[in-house]
């Protein structure tokens, strides 16, 4: 355990960023299960719902610094690719 006014300060302050961090993540996946999940059934209209949730989503966890800007466009990508072939 830290001795220092200051480095106690640090741990309280990284221990509130992990919890939003995580809370943050756990949004995103939630997202992109739910993107998924239509993908598996085949049901083009809720894919295309959930992939703009999934989309807002992962934007906003890149601008708050959650997620680099490159794994965000991978995740959209990846999640655009799938919706878009089942529904051709």
């Amino acid at each position: 355990m830290a001795n220092i006014k200051s480095a106690k300060k640090r741990i309280l302050v990284n221990e509130t960023k992990a919890a939003r961090n995580k809370a943050i993540k756990s949004k995103v996946k939630t997202a992109v299960k739910k993107v998924e999940a239509a993908v598996a059934e085949k049901n083009v209209d809720a894919a295309k719902e959930a992939l703009k949730v999934a989309i807002v989503e992962a934007t906003k966890a890149q601008s708050k610094g959650v997620y680099h800007k490159n794994t965000v466009a991978r995740k959209v990508s990846r999640l655009t690719k799938a919706v878009n072939g089942i529904a051709e």
